[in-house]
């Protein structure tokens, strides 16, 4: 992982390999981003020239924009990369701005050692987002290139030194050793999305969360195919029977001795979804690995939020199985019967997620959290309403569901909250058992909701985070995001869990 440090010292001093400072988008090209006394410094050795070399560049100051410039002799570093930070803001940049310019210059810089970064710091805030950004803008997935010299170039930044003025100053220190933790725990979320499914079973899964959970306190429970059959875990169990990889249900816990307040956090973990029966047709299998997105970041987050030290009682369950046609793969019109109890109609076996996070869910339950989420890659229906960079919030209470939208957003994730009108719930009506597992293909990702709503017993908040558009970037990377797995809703949960530290889920 890239090493991070905080430096004070001018950023024509740094021995670095280059030097990144932020440009605005000005009326008439690009001027130098209001609030860096770095840049500033940088610009005097231009000899107050640098905003039209980099015009004569053809450097604009987009956001996102990378521009090139040889240092002036003389220089500890050779190089100055400049970063694009859009309209120069009154108030200072906001967090996400930082964030996506550090990690387009970190991207940019694949292949050096060190990098100082000279953005605009006007505070705690702002330090946190150019660590952090430049940290997850430095990810690589190598694990499975057989040949170094496949990917010349590709190895990612090893160190960031963000410069600050007052670096030595505890809460700055403290919002690094934050970001670091933060870029951490996303890019082991990455590198589980990214693994192929043929070295990410089920119980492989399993496996790592056994491995690194006790280095951080974190306490394991794995229910293994035997003991799901034994505890009646119909959802897991049914979708897992087709694969020759059997389910696992994984618990997680990290307890603080002066908690008041425990969240429960559900992940759908499905290591490979071919749709089953109802298989999916071409095209829409190659990235189905990254089916168990919500069940890595949940495991990530449980991690950041015991490696914090964060003052709440978090629990994490991971539903852990593959989806898989054969012989005894759940058929359409069969009838699972749920750790609830309930009754459920399969007439869509590739609507299998809500299966497994039903049964996680009412076990999650037993333990009477404060409050509950879970994370699913669930609905190409959310796609269709959100796109691919945006994710959708659910719940049963308008409040809770809005907090996490608002939780989401400090965090730097865009997302956005969507209703559950009751008529849908009418769709899901099944003539043989309680409920069906699809509804209409209208309002399918609501309908989605409704379905998990059924498994909250009353009284307990919940909300539901669809993260099928933005947890596998097909794409080309942008800002602080790779291509392939991307993390997201770790950074959202983990600030779920500090707002929980402080008090504001309480009552």
């Amino acid at each position: 992982m890239t090493a991070l440090t905080l430096s004070n010292l001018p950023a024509t001093t740094v021995p670095a390999d280059a030097v990144v400072i932020g440009i605005a988008k000005g009326e008439s090209g690009p001027v130098l981003a209001p609030g860096s006394e770095s840049a500033a410094a940088v610009d005097a050795a231009f000899g107050g020239t640098l905003a039209a070399t980099l015009a004569t560049l053809g450097a604009k100051g987009d956001a996102d924009e990378i521009t090139r410039v040889p240092a002036p002799g003389g220089w500890a570093v050779p190089l100055l990369v400049a970063v694009g930070l859009g309209r120069p803001a009154e108030d200072g940049y906001e967090p996400e701005a930082l964030r996506r310019a550090a990690g387009s210059a970190a991207r940019a810089l694949a292949g050096s050692e060190h990098a100082s970064f000279a953005l605009p710091v006007a505070g705690t805030e702002s330090v946190a987002a150019i660590a952090e950004g430049a940290l997850l803008g430095a990810y690589a997935f190598t694990a499975f290139r057989g040949r170094a010299e496949s990917a010349p170039g590709s190895a990612p930044l090893a160190r960031v030194t963000v410069l600050d003025a007052d670096a030595g100053n505890d809460e700055h220190a403290a919002a690094a050793e934050r970001a670091l933790v933060l870029a951490e725990e996303v890019a082991r979320a990455r590198d589980l999305i990214n693994t192929p499914p043929n070295a990410l079973s089920p119980a492989d899964f399993a496996a790592v969360v056994e491995a690194a959970a006790p280095e951080y306190g974190v306490t394991t429970e794995i229910l293994d195919e035997q003991a799901l059959v034994d505890g009646g875990y119909g959802g897991i169990i049914g979708v897992g029977q087709g694969s020759a990889t059997p389910p696992r249900l994984v618990r997680l816990g990290w307890t603080h001795p002066e908690a008041s307040v425990t969240l429960a956090l559900v992940g759908k973990g499905i290591t490979y979804d071919s749709g089953g029966l109802s298989l999916k047709p071409v095209g829409h299998n190659e990235t189905m690995k990254c089916d168990m997105s919500g069940a890595a970041a949940v495991f990530s987050a449980v991690l950041a939020a015991a490696r914090l030290g964060l003052r709440v009682n978090v629990t994490g369950w991971l539903a852990l199985a593959e989806n898989m046609p054969s012989g005894s793969a759940v058929r359409p019109g069969d009838v699972l019967t749920m750790y609830s109890g309930k009754t459920v109609e399969v007439l869509n076996t590739d609507a299998e997620g809500r299966l497994v996070l039903a049964d996680a869910l009412t076990r999650a339950c037993e333990e009477s959290p404060d409050a509950l989420v879970d994370v699913a890659t669930l609905t190409g229906a959310m796609m269709v309403a959100l796109g691919r960079r945006t994710f959708g919030v659910l719940g049963n209470e308008d409040a809770f569901r809005d907090l996490l939208h608002d939780t989401a957003g400090q965090a730097g994730e865009p997302s956005w909250p969507l209703p559950m009108p009751a008529e849908l719930a009418e769709g899901l009506k099944s003539s043989v058992a309680d409920i069906a597992n699809v509804g209409d293909r209208m309002g399918g990702a609501l309908s989605a909701g409704l379905f998990l709503k059924e498994f909250v017993p009353e009284g307990t908040r919940w909300a539901h985070l669809d993260i099928a558009g933005p947890a596998f970037n097909e794409g080309s990377p942008f800002g602080y995001t790779p291509k392939g797995g991307t993390g997201s809703a770790v950074r959202t949960l983990v600030r779920l869990a500090e707002r929980a530290a402080d008090g504001e889920l309480a009552g």
